[in-house]
Order: C-alpha cells, then structure tokens, then sequence
C-alpha cells in the first residue's frame, strides 16, 4: 500500500479520497475548509495542516482542485505542496484544467518530482463506487507506479505522454457539453411542436444522445436538479475546450453555443445545481410559445 497525500475534498475529491482510504492506502488529507477533513479523518486518514505538510513522507500527491488557478495556489501558494515535494514523488494532478496549465504546473516542479495528469470522468455516484473513467498522461514508468492507486478509484487508461490525459478530459468534455444542450433544445422543440412530454423522452432515450437522456431524465421529469457535477464546474470545463481549440487555431462553433447555453444557465442562478439543469434554461424559452399556441 502506498502513502498518500490528497488535497481538494470537493464533492469529487471526498468520495476519492474515501476509496483510498478503503482501498488501505496511509491517506493524508488537506482542504481549505477544515471542516470538509472531519468525515475522512474518522475513518482513518491523517489531516495536514498545510499543502507542504500533506507532501511529506508521501509516495504520491493528489490534487483534484476547481480551477487551474486554484491548482497553481495550492502547489505554488504560501506553504504551498511544491516546498515539500522532492526527488521521487510523484504529483498526480487530477483536477480538470487543460493541458496547457498542466504543462505549467509540471514545468516548476522541483528536479526530480514526477508528474502524472490523470482527469477523470464521471459524477458523484461514479467517484463513491469507484467507476471512474481516468485519463492518465504520463511516461510509461510513472504509469507503472500509479496505475495500482489509480485502480481504486476506476478504470483507469493510458493515454499517452504527459499533459494527453488533460487533452482527452477535453475531448470528452466537447461531448458532454454538446449531447446535455442538445438534450435541452430538444426537448424546447418538442414543447413548442406539443409533443407528449413523455413520449419525446422515450424517444430520446433511444437516440444518438440516449446515455444524457437516461442519465438525467429524472431530473428533467421532477424539475429538480440536485448536484452530482455542478453546472458551475462544467461551463468551465467548456471554456476550457474553447481556448483549446483557440490556441490550435479551431473555432468550435458548436462548442461555443453550448458554452453560451451554459453561461446563460449561470446566469439564471444554476451555477451550484447540476449541469443538467441547462435544460430547464432552455426549456424556459419554448414553455411560453407553447402556451399561446
């Protein structure tokens, strides 16, 4: 077994941090808010007081973070984890931030210290079970040493050299913005055509975009949206895939209105509800046409 150090107890990270835990791993934990260490330190794991004290003595530190800026304050911050850090550890960086700002962060790594991309797909539930799919850019002898952690959290794919597995994560994300508001608009053409609400579901959910239908149907049903990947997390994401894109010099116009659809969905409050919760944004502008039709 392996010791660990795992930074960022989001609603991702806890349920992470927790299979290592029950997987054996030595865990230590660290997250800005305290309070988030409570559950995980009754079952076992250390609590640091800092990012540099989660790294020593470890094998390997895990961040699964928000944003790339917040990857960049926790490694590189005051106390941050790159003081500890040294030759022969190895930094898996599991947060979504591209893999341009991977390469940011694995270039002021002290000499010596490995670094591992591994962004992972899936929601709540997904991370409790360990059914994640992980995305692992990293040189074939990193690989070796953290496939067996890895494991305990998902299915876990090689997908190349450093920073490939930060350039996968956005090649899903493409997808996964794209199928939810084409859930949306959907739905929003059906409304306003008067199509039974049931039936049009039914449909869907054999159609090309059946796994979002089947995914969030519920939600969509209830009209209630309770988190499991906040909206908030993916419109980021979709931003993400746009100066990607940019930087390559590609224009992604369907990437661009689903990221619109998703601002649009932040700005009507939904930042903190799950991502699904874009249809209901759009849904929002058929339901009245529909009324006075």
């Amino acid at each position: 077994m392996s010791r660990i150090a795992f930074l960022g107890l989001g609603q991702m990270g806890t349920p992470m941090a927790m299979r290592l835990l029950e997987a054996g791993h030595d865990v230590r934990v660290w997250n800005r808010d305290r309070d988030r260490t409570v559950a995980l330190s009754q079952r076992g794991a250390s609590v640091a007081v800092s990012p540099s004290d989660a790294a020593a003595d470890v094998e390997v530190a895990i961040t699964m973070l928000a944003t790339p800026v917040a990857v960049h304050e926790v490694l590189f911050g005051p106390s941050g984890l790159a003081e500890t850090l040294g030759r022969g550890q190895i930094l898996i960086e599991m947060s979504t931030i591209g893999p341009k700002a991977f390469r940011s962060v694995a270039a002021r790594l002290p000499d010596g210290v490995g670094a591992v991309d591994a962004p992972v797909r899936g929601s709540v539930p997904a991370a409790t079970s360990g059914r994640l799919d992980i995305f692992v850019g990293a040189t074939n002898d990193d690989f070796e040493r953290v496939r067996p952690i890895l494991e305990s959290l998902g299915d876990v794919r090689h997908i190349g050299a450093p920073g490939s597995g930060a350039s996968m994560k956005l090649v899903v994300n493409a997808t996964l913005g794209a199928a939810i508001v084409a859930f949306g608009e959907a739905l929003a053409l059906a409304t306003s055509l008067r199509l039974d609400r049931t039936a049009v579901l039914d449909v869907l959910a054999d159609s090309p975009i059946g796994p979002s239908v089947r995914a969030k149907r519920a939600n969509v049903e209830a009209r209630r949206y309770p988190p499991s990947f906040k909206l908030r997390h993916a419109t980021k994401d979709m931003r993400l895939v746009i100066e990607a894109a940019e930087a390559a010099g590609l224009d992604l116009k369907e990437a661009r209105a689903a990221c619109a659809w998703l601002d649009e969905a932040v700005r009507h409050g939904a930042a903190d509800l799950d991502y699904s919760a874009v249809v209901a944004t759009i849904l929002s502008t058929a339901e009245p046409t529909a009324s006075r039709a």
